[in-house]
């Protein structure tokens, strides 16, 4: 089939062609439209994984079953929470590699709870509201400075009223093995990110042996910086 403006082909990348995406809590999969536009253009077939983010058993098992339609080699990147979900579904033998995007990267036994229940003296604190019916929400006034300083304004204000709620059951879903024990791992550092600290970020990264990239961002940088997002999708799905 010809190239058209409409219709590019593109050459087929080298290594794992297969991306999927997994999105974080409090948002759902359109927050990765820019990466999966870049991925798309360089030749990728990407999945998107939308999470009901009701528990971890529940977002693994949505995870798995993206996996399992792809046909060969798999890198898996997920982003905050998502980064549970791709640590326990991330053993599947289709994935290649796990990337992490400012997100959190549990040990055997850990969760979302566990992992935040001591923060660093000064970190700053999420404007996480009380649970409502077992479900979380953000503050939407300060939403877009503690989930996405450097996003549009119009679009931070839009991510903040589009809220997904979060169950309390995801955070406290535990990892029973970590994928970054068993494939490599990739990990982009958020320096600007006032949700999950930066430091937090780097020991969660360096405890699992990752290849490490750091940029300024906040902790939506997979929505303001899709380039080095994808950028380091391609490093993972490229390294021998």
């Amino acid at each position: 089939m010809a190239a058209t403006a409409l219709n590019p082909v593109h050459a087929a990348p080298a290594g794992a062609r297969n991306i999927v995406l997994v999105h974080g809590g409090f948002v759902d999969g359109s927050g990765w439209q820019g990466v999966y536009n870049i991925l798309k253009k360089d030749g990728y077939n990407v999945s998107i994984v939308q999470n009901p983010t009701t528990s971890l058993a529940d977002d693994v098992a949505v995870t798995r079953r993206t996996i399992a339609r792809q046909d060969g080699p798999v890198v898996l990147v997920g982003h905050s929470y998502g980064g549970v979900v791709v640590s326990e579904a991330g053993t599947d033998t289709k994935v290649k590699a796990v990337v992490y995007i400012a997100a959190f990267a549990p040990d055997k036994g850990e969760s979302v709870s566990s992992l935040i229940a001591n923060p660093p003296a000064g970190a700053p604190v999420p404007p996480i509201l009380a649970p409502v019916d077992g479900f979380l929400f953000l503050d939407k006034a300060s939403f877009a400075a503690s989930f996405a300083a450097d996003v549009d304004a119009a679009a931070a204000s839009f991510m903040a009223d589009a809220q997904v709620p979060w169950g309390v059951e995801a955070l406290t879903g535990t990892v029973t093995e970590p994928a970054w024990k068993s494939k490599p791992s990739y990990y982009l550092v958020a320096a600007d990110d006032r949700m999950i600290p930066p430091p937090a970020q780097r020991k969660m990264a360096e405890r699992a042996g990752s290849t490490v990239v750091e940029t300024a961002g906040s902790h939506a940088v997979y929505v303001s910086r899709p380039q080095a997002v994808a950028n380091l999708i391609k490093q993972a799905a490229t390294a021998e």
